[in-house]
């Protein structure tokens, strides 16, 4: 059963070599729900996405990190080694998480993608989960890891690998039907 999200947009934060299911599950899922899922980098064109360590499809950009929250409902973050890596140092990607967090928005994490909460400051006093590799990061940032498919805390969602994508998903759109 979807719910209804019609008029709920979504902003997909992304840089190069994003793991592209974490991108392409979620997105497919919150469109068939109703809901406008945008690719959001650093750069206009393209970005592509990753399976695994091997780069795959191109996508197109729909906006830049200079967009004001305000305009979305909710933050989508895919995770990916490189990408990750990557868009943790981006301060205006810091911003975008900092200001999603400060309006109570759902911030949506997936696998390697909580690097940019523990970077953007956001993770110290959370219940998170990630891929195994983040659990010293994460806790280190002050957060407490737990290996579980899904964990929702507050405003945060957090997700382990792409084999959590449909409970992910489904938390995610719980997140924004509320």
């Amino acid at each position: 059963m979807t719910q209804p999200l019609n008029g709920k947009r979504v902003a997909i934060l992304v840089t190069e070599g994003f793991e592209q299911v974490e991108l392409t599950g979620p997105q497919e899922a919150l469109e068939k729900a109703g809901a406008t899922a945008q690719i959001v980098s650093a750069k206009n064109g393209e970005v592509t996405g990753w399976n695994h360590t091997t780069p795959a499809s191109k996508f197109h950009v729909d906006k830049t990190f200079d967009l004001d929250m305000n305009d979305y409902d909710a933050v989508l973050l895919p995770g990916g080694v490189v990408n990750s890596d990557t868009i943790r140092s981006d301060e205006t990607a810091q911003k975008l998480v900092r200001d999603a967090a400060a309006a109570n928005k759902p911030i949506a994490v997936i696998c390697h993608g909580g690097w940019l909460l523990i970077s953007a400051g956001l993770a110290k006093g959370k219940r998170m989960t990630s891929w195994p590799s983040l659990t010293d990061d994460l806790k280190n940032a002050g957060a407490e890891w737990v290996d579980e498919q899904v964990v929702v805390d507050g405003q945060l969602i957090s997700s382990r690998k792409p084999d959590d994508i449909p409970a992910f998903n489904q938390a995610l759109i719980d997140a924004l039907s509320a």
